[in-house]
């Protein structure tokens, strides 16, 4: 949380300062978050959290903040940012 804040005026300069441009994009998380679960399920390996986080990960990428960086999560989470539902 000291060295990469998803909040905006914390801390060093992260994508949260430039509107969650630039970073590591939520989508390529959400893919490597998919990815860990088959890993993780071949294995006999029970990650509930993983889950629970591959689901917001979805939700968020469904909205359109697939290009965001991935800590731009925490605006769905908090609710302050408004993504529009596409469904």
């Amino acid at each position: 949380m000291t060295s990469y804040c998803p909040l905006p005026g914390v801390g060093p300069e992260t994508p949260a300062d430039r509107d969650y441009e630039g970073g590591f994009m939520a989508m390529l998380m959400l893919k490597d978050l998919k990815l860990a679960m088959e890993a993780a399920n071949a294995a006999g390996a029970y990650t509930p959290m993983g889950g629970e986080a591959a689901e917001l990960y979805q939700r968020f990428v469904d909205r359109g903040g697939g290009h965001k960086d991935f800590s731009a999560l925490i605006r769905m989470i908090d609710d302050s940012w408004k993504v529009p539902d596409k469904s």
